[in-house]
């Protein structure tokens, strides 16, 4: 991708240094609930932040955190710096929409960290792949989820990366909207396999803003040759016909909690070509 010329965000909250602590009281972390989420999530470090609504996780009072040295490779680094530049694109794309719409957006907060860390949603770990806690409008990244895209899902490349993040922002819109409030209250008097299905719709919903993130940046000319390819790459990897049948060989489509990959894809394209939110309205497809 061509961001050299991008401005970067500032909302960035590095903990790669800190040691890991327990978090401040109860939460519950993004629309995912379910013991083969968490299975598969854990083996292929996978967004898990629809569990919101899920699953609570009690926690303790966060413990006294240590500082230690940060060894961070140039590789690192370097994805630090195209993180910061990727979630301002967002901050832009979504501030001129809530503009239009007469209202503010609330920027959310990018948490880096290593191995696990703190949040007002649970105790994160590195092996849920990047997920997003309502509670405190924050963003969790390991930035080793780039290898795991690269070596355990076949999802190489800048883009494929931007694809992630612009996937959990589109859950912070939808927590700001409403929507993910509405789903997560729908699914607390559902029974488990209405309870997927609702998950489902909230995956694809924030593929959709994804691609409506993609959209923004294309017009932009922040694509190069191949990137888009990336992308719609990664949003096929993390399907879950495509894991389940990775892990164990079968899928089980009543488990599925985020949408087989023809459906991620779909719903990326479907923001991408259209570059409109109104067009993300999964729960009526």
């Amino acid at each position: 991708m061509k961001l050299d010329n991008e401005r970067s965000s500032n909302n960035i909250e590095d903990r790669r240094g800190s040691g890991s602590g327990g978090g401040g009281g109860g939460g519950k972390i993004g629309g995912i609930a379910g013991l083969i989420i968490m299975l598969v999530g854990a083996y292929y470090g996978i967004d898990l932040s629809g569990l919101a609504g899920g699953m609570a996780v009690q926690q303790t009072q966060p413990q006294q955190q240590q500082s230690r040295p940060v060894y961070a490779s140039r590789e690192e680094e370097q994805l630090k710096q195209f993180t910061r530049k990727i979630l301002a694109n967002t901050e832009d794309t979504w501030g001129e929409y809530f503009r239009r719409q007469g209202r503010q957006y609330v920027q959310p907060t990018m948490v880096l960290y290593r191995g696990s860390t703190y949040t007002s949603c649970g105790q994160g770990q590195a092996a849920m792949g990047p997920f997003y806690c309502p509670a405190d409008q924050k963003i969790y990244l390991d930035l080793s989820f780039y290898d795991d895209m690269k070596n355990k899902l076949g999802a190489a490349g800048d883009a494929a990366f931007a694809y992630v993040i612009a996937h959990e922002v589109g859950h912070h819109v939808q927590n700001l909207t409403g929507s993910m409030a509405q789903v997560n209250r729908a699914r607390q008097y559902a029974g488990e396999s209405e309870s997927n299905r609702l998950s489902v719709k909230l995956e694809l919903q924030a593929d959709c803003l994804a691609g409506v993130w993609a959209n923004r940046a294309q017009e932009r000319q922040l694509f190069e040759e191949g990137d888009l390819e990336e992308a719609f790459n990664a949003a096929e990897a993390v399907g879950d016909d495509r894991l389940q049948e990775r892990s164990r060989g079968y899928a089980v489509p009543d488990s599925f909690t985020h949408g087989t990959s023809a459906q991620r894809l779909q719903w990326f394209r479907r923001g991408l070509q259209s570059g409109d939110p109104a067009q993300c309205n999964t729960f009526d497809s």
